[in-house]
């Protein structure tokens, strides 16, 4: 198998601009979860993590003469891809570059105020890869909640099969009242900041944030070295329903037993896991009950309880600060935890650690049963 390399990446979150803003949050274990009172989202205030308006309005200046007017959702999405091609040496309208899209919304706030071609999808990625002079239609991917971590497997596939060199990996998912009316119909969300895998969990926080990996099948294109390696994913599918997670984590578990076969490691190998831990009362018993059917015992965090549930984005960004602690030798810890409320054992820190460690799990799961797995190598020159 042709190794991976992610390259080069970049963040933005109501965290911050940059990846080390997000690194000193984890040490700092600095929440960006806040309660707001917005009426046009809903009649009572909610916790959620949503950028700043210094953010928002930061960048509208990048993008003000622009050809065409940019939707918030496609500025984050350029934002993200610039800061990511400007640590590395590739040329995005190369014919051997790809760009694979997650999100689940896309421009879903213009639904019923825009045309319905404006408001797809595809739309926002032609808009994207027009952006960039991409040689290639882009590769879309919508899956739920692990779209992000599909896309980096989906990417990485594509570049073994040796038709590219480089794949821009990109996530986005913006806040919005859609999204929020959404989930509240679930009955989904959490009165104060979520409380991943702990006792008194709640339900979830949404958030909003964009992300970008690199990959690619050159450790030398980069401007420092790379990030870490793609080692091996798993995905799987629950057939249980359409939007309650399997009561077992059975179906977890494969995705989780694929990723480290493809990886060619064992579980004792894993230093850490980035869990989905989104805090709801179901997808943690079950995720924590696939970790211990994969025979996972390492440190546990979610980064979901510093920025939320950030969809389309989760499995990128969540990827992203994953290795970065890897990188940086940094046990994550989990904001909120305090009493462990999952019927497995589970090793969760209340303070970040320094440690040591080669391989990062990466866990996802999303309605209608879907799951992914991602195994990160920490990169050795």
């Amino acid at each position: 198998m042709l190794p991976i390399y992610a390259v080069s990446h970049s963040v933005l979150s109501p965290l911050g601009n940059t990846p080390q803003a997000h690194v000193e949050a984890l040490m700092q274990v600095r929440i960006s979860i806040r309660e707001h009172t917005d009426l046009s989202v809903s009649a009572e205030p909610f916790f959620a993590a949503r950028r700043t308006p210094d953010q928002m309005q930061a960048m509208a200046a990048r993008f003000r003469n622009e050809a065409q007017v940019l939707s918030p959702f496609e500025q984050m999405s350029i934002y993200a891809v610039e800061e990511a091609l400007s640590a590395a040496d590739i040329d995005a309208a190369a014919d051997d570059v790809l760009l694979v899209l997650s999100t689940t919304k896309g421009n879903i706030e213009w639904l019923g105020q825009q045309p319905d071609e404006r408001v797809s999808i595809y739309h926002s990625a032609g808009i994207i890869a027009t952006h960039f002079k991409l040689k290639y239609r882009p590769v879309i991917i919508s899956n739920a909640c692990v779209s992000g971590s599909q896309a980096i497997i989906t990417a990485a596939r594509m570049l073994q099969h040796s038709r590219y060199r480089h794949a821009i990996v990109l996530g986005c998912d913006r806040f919005s009242g859609f999204v929020f009316s959404g989930f509240q119909s679930f009955h989904a969300l959490a009165p104060g900041p979520c409380q991943p895998f702990d006792a008194n969990r709640a339900g979830i926080n949404l958030g909003e944030a964009a992300a970008c990996i690199i990959l690619s099948t050159s450790a030398e294109v980069a401007d420092a070295e790379p990030l870490a390696l793609y080692a091996g994913g798993g995905l799987s599918n629950d057939a249980n329903h359409l939007s309650g997670p399997s009561r077992t984590g059975e179906e977890l578990a494969i995705a989780i037993r694929s990723a480290m076969r493809e990886a060619g490691i064992y579980a004792s190998q894993i230093g850490a896991v980035s869990a989905h831990g989104t805090a709801t009362v179901f997808n943690d018993e079950m995720e924590a009950k696939a970790l211990a059917l994969a025979h996972i015992n390492a440190p546990i965090h979610s980064f979901k309880a510093y920025i939320g549930h950030t969809l389309g984005a989760a499995g990128i960004i969540e990827s992203v600060v994953a290795c970065l602690a890897m990188q940086q030798q940094i046990l994550p810890a989990t904001p909120g935890f305090t009493t462990p409320g999952v019927p497995v054992p589970v090793h969760l820190l209340t303070q970040p650690q320094q440690q040591v460690y080669d391989y990062v799990l990466k866990t996802a799961s999303g309605f209608g049963g879907c799951n992914a797995a991602l195994v990160w190598e920490k990169y050795k020159p």
